[in-house]
């Protein structure tokens, strides 16, 4: 009988064990996934700008990486890659492995190029993935002093008048300054003639020149113009005025109704990435961009402050894609 009953203790034991031991084999993933999603970052982190330096993107990357180095505890280091409109730098994001490596995404590369290019090295639906929004920088209609009209209604009505002579400048063919000047023909149903340069700073002399009827332009280019009198400010591109000219009209409220078009910045990761490291990435940045220096560096520039989720970062992709494809589309826009 004790025998017996020694068996049964004896089998019921090894039973408890063996649930135990399978209950720990299929902890242990789970576990292992939250002691790595702990552990990271592990190293120096890596931010590519898909831009030279010194310009919109690159300006914005270095001030908030150095924010979110403090507040992840490694230091990041910024990679600028530039060439191809921003395609070079994004094809890098899009194929690291690392596990820290991230990077800068704005129109070009993400809505854009692939409406534009027939071939490019990475599909930024499949390729990527979004982190966070962090800045939607309006564009300034500007024209000089000396062009005979005054406001955007006067411009229109020449625009309609003489189909296909007002011309208006731009970085490139493509870009946000090109595309909202199509958005505007678009809009007003009128011919005008894009002049693309080889930078903007060549397009902005020329236009101060009076070589150019009007020109789309960003505030950290446009601003000390128009504070210098040099171009005058007809409107802006964004839903509300900008704090920097709160006597400039949006273009909805001068008639030309739900325009909207802007440059904007955010952040991506490989499609790889864990969605812990992108949630602690997305919280980073979300921290730095409460930061008063890097408002005011977004903000005394004409740019407007986002922030928010991944998620609604990826929404926001989706309808920049659904609004410029029919742009591209009816201007026949290409640039292979």
């Amino acid at each position: 009988m004790n025998t017996r009953r020694n068996t049964l203790r004896l089998g019921m034991g090894l039973a408890l064990s063996a649930i135990a031991a399978a209950a720990a084999l299929l902890a242990a993933p789970a576990t292992a996934v939250a002691q790595g999603a702990d552990a990271w970052p592990s190293r120096p982190i890596k931010f590519i700008v898909p831009y030279a330096a010194g310009g919109f993107a690159d300006t914005r990357a270095r001030k908030i990486a150095d924010k979110i180095g403090q507040s992840l505890g490694q230091p990041i280091v910024i990679d600028n890659r530039g060439g191809a409109g921003g395609v070079t730098g994004t094809d890098a994001i899009a194929k690291a492995t690392d596990g820290h490596t991230f990077g800068f995404g704005s129109p070009g590369p993400l809505v854009t190029n692939p409406m534009l290019m027939k071939k490019l090295p990475y599909n930024a639906a499949r390729d990527l993935q979004p982190i966070i929004l962090i800045e939607e920088a309006p564009l300034i209609l500007t024209t000089a002093p000396n062009q005979p009209f005054k406001t955007v209604a006067e411009l229109v009505a020449a625009a309609k008048a003489k189909p296909g002579t007002l011309t208006y400048g731009s970085s490139g063919v493509g870009g946000a300054h090109h595309l909202s000047g199509e958005l505007l023909a678009f809009q007003t149903r009128t011919e005008m003639v894009h002049v693309p340069y080889k930078g903007g700073a060549l397009a902005a002399t020329d236009l101060m020149g009076g070589h150019l009827a009007f020109m789309f332009e960003m505030g950290y280019a446009a601003l000390p113009a128009i504070q210098g009198d040099k171009v005058k400010a007809l409107a802006v591109s964004s839903k509300q005025r900008l704090k920097v000219l709160p006597g400039v009209p949006t273009l909805d409220e001068v008639g030309i109704k739900g325009f909207e078009s802007y440059n904007w910045l955010g952040m991506i990761a490989p499609a790889s990435t864990p969605p812990a490291v992108i949630e602690r990435l997305n919280k980073a940045v979300n921290e730095a961009l409460k930061d008063a220096e890097v408002r005011a560096m977004i903000e005394n520039t004409g740019g407007m402050v986002m922030g928010g989720t991944p998620q609604a970062y990826g929404k926001f992709i989706e309808a920049e894609r659904a609004k410029w494809g029919p742009v591209i589309k009816n201007a026949n826009i290409t640039l292979d």
